[in-house]
């Protein structure tokens, strides 16, 4: 008897280590894909030429015979964040895991540069099934999070990634501990 009794809690710690490092994997992956999100975001807005403007308000004439419309940096209009959103997670296929080998934290980098030059791959993974994952977390990221992400972007902020990932949407609790890379 006393051999079951150590069989069954042997199995029962096992569990329960199983599902922690589950758990935490699941927590690693969602982090890494509003990151890499926001990453995406943040250069993709950079890339408008910041002198375009568009109106935006109503243009409906008021009683006093004026316009409610302002004038709005493109990059930052909620129509342009919104055609950002729709494809920034098809992005994701450029990015890989990395491994810190003392916390075993994964975390996620773009292994194909904009620019072209080359990059230090040494210690990245490459993995269509990381992609993958990456992409349906961040998808997931977006569709429950779209308010959030233009109130974020519509607005020059700073540490979007900690504001957004961390305190907004819980996605990254360890992430201050994560080294903050510049674009």
């Amino acid at each position: 008897m006393g051999v079951q009794v150590y069989v069954v809690l042997l199995c029962g710690l096992l569990s329960l280590t199983v599902l922690v490092c589950g758990a935490r994997q699941s927590q690693d992956i969602k982090c890494g894909a509003c990151r890499a999100l926001v990453d995406e975001m943040e250069w993709a807005v950079s890339q408008v030429d910041p002198k375009k403007m568009i109106q935006t308000g109503s243009f409906r004439i008021n009683p006093d015979g004026s316009q409610s419309i302002k004038e709005v940096p493109l990059a930052r209009s909620e129509g342009h964040l919104l055609e950002l959103m729709e494809e920034v997670c098809d992005r994701m296929k450029d990015y890989g895991e990395r491994v810190d080998p003392v916390s075993q934290r994964k975390t996620y980098v773009r292994h194909t540069s904009r620019d072209g030059t080359s990059m230090d791959l040494s210690d990245v993974t490459l993995d269509t099934r990381v992609s993958s994952s990456l992409k349906f977390a961040c998808e997931t990221i977006v569709e429950q999070n779209e308010d959030e992400i233009i109130e974020f972007f519509a607005h020059e902020s700073d540490n979007v990634k900690d504001r957004l990932c961390s305190q907004r949407t819980d996605l990254c609790d360890h992430a201050l501990k994560i080294p903050h890379d510049e674009l």
